[in-house]
């Protein structure tokens, strides 16, 4: 019998809709099923949230016709990493990146939550073979040789050759689906808000490490806002988040210095808990995981989303592909390819930026001196320093076609 979609993706939130949409260009049926009102999310007004897209995401929302749609993004023109303490300011060791080292232009935009769901929305409406199911939950899978049929909350049930999960940390789809996870916690909590400045930030983003967790302060568009995530210890973050607005600044102020003038709250105040949580397998008969699902990384180097994306762009090239060869794209054979191709990079980076955080997260003297003198080492080097800035541009390694601009 025919399926009722082709494809059926648990979670509407950024990576879900990527993938339909790279989907459905290949000519599939996408059904994407979104626990959250999505006019209500679209509509959402300024709160702070924001993501740092590498270039190579900008490229894969270029190739899905979602980036004409972003209302505004700010370039990423520098970024700037150092080790301190609050109230004694940043060591003189500096580690420097600049995009004018880069042809291919800035290694990255900053862009607000709101801008960039409401653009997915936007192109997810405009796009045949797409249907939304906003305010629906996945509640139960079975998968057999042909497919997998899924139960939502509402009862409804419905049939799919392939499920994705693009459903979080928590993600109900890979629990169902028997696949174990491993991680474990920080002991660390991040703060995030936004923050209005009295100077102009000029595209730099800056990451400063502390004993305690580090503090990045990401560009928004305008020159006079930026979004902050403030990793503090989970006591420290606690009492933090219950002062009122100006405790809260008086917290903030010795960690954030004054390098931009004065500072003052502009949106609302975020706490997330920090872990780590890696599923053992991203595959399972007729389910595929990504993003969060798969790996939930510390947000230290802001990758998250992008390791998503990169996610979304190797399963939809595996997918489509054997589709047009006629195979079944919702087979084991299809969705090893993209476990093989996506696992090591994804698990590497997870426990990279995990050994980042532990080495810069304290405050021995010995480790001190040692990352200071690696930052001034790598800043002093251009080939390896170019090196970091293609990392971070998402410009290494085996890209699939859509982080590479080209259509599948």
């Amino acid at each position: 019998m025919m399926p009722d979609t082709d494809i059926l993706i648990a979670g509407g939130g950024l990576n879900g809709p990527a993938l339909a949409l790279a989907l459905a260009q290949g000519g599939l049926r996408v059904t994407v099923v979104d626990s959250r009102p999505a006019p209500a999310r679209a509509e959402a007004g300024f709160d702070g949230r924001a993501y740092a897209l590498a270039l190579a995401s900008k490229r894969l929302l270029v190739a899905t016709g979602v980036w004409p749609r972003i209302a505004q993004s700010q370039p990423i023109l520098k970024i700037k990493a150092s080790d301190g303490e609050a109230g004694q300011g940043a060591a003189p060791w500096v580690l420097g990146f600049d995009s004018a080292e880069l042809e291919e232009g800035p290694m990255g935009f900053m862009v607000e939550d709101r801008h960039l769901y409401a653009a997915f929305l936007e192109a997810m409406c405009d796009a045949p073979g797409i249907t939304l199911l906003s305010g629906e939950t996945v509640m139960a899978q079975e998968a057999d040789a042909q497919g997998i049929i899924v139960t939502l909350a509402s009862g409804q049930r419905l049939s799919a050759r392939l499920l994705a999960g693009c459903d979080g940390r928590q993600s109900g789809t890979c629990a169902r689906a028997g696949i174990r996870r491993t991680g474990w916690g920080y002991g660390q909590t991040a703060l995030v808000t936004a923050i209005r400045h009295e100077k102009p930030h000029e595209g730099v983003a800056h990451q400063f490490f502390m004993p305690s967790g580090p503090l990045a302060i990401l560009p928004l568009a305008g020159g006079h806002h930026s979004s902050i995530v403030w990793s503090e210890t989970d006591a420290t973050a606690r009492a933090i988040q219950a002062l009122d607005d100006e405790g809260y600044l008086t917290a903030l102020r010795p960690r954030f210095g004054d390098f931009l003038g004065e500072i003052a709250l502009a949106g609302a105040r975020f706490t997330y808990p920090l872990n780590l949580t890696l599923a053992t397998s991203f595959i399972a008969p007729r389910v595929a995981l990504m993003g969060d699902a798969a790996h939930g990384v510390h947000p230290i180097a802001g990758q998250g989303l992008n390791l998503g994306l990169r996610d979304v762009a190797a399963l939809a090239q595996v997918v489509i592909e054997a589709h047009r060869r006629g195979e079944d794209f919702g087979s084991l054979t299809t969705l090893d390819a993209y476990q093989r191709w996506r696992r090591f990079d994804s698990t590497t980076l997870a426990l990279g930026m995990d050994t980042v955080n532990r080495l810069f997260s304290n405050s021995n003297p010995l480790l001190r001196l040692g990352r200071d003198l690696g930052l001034g080492a790598v800043n002093a080097l251009p080939g390896l320093r170019r090196s970091f800035m293609r990392q971070a541009a998402g410009l290494t390694g085996d890209l699939p076609k859509l982080l590479d601009g080209k259509p599948i």
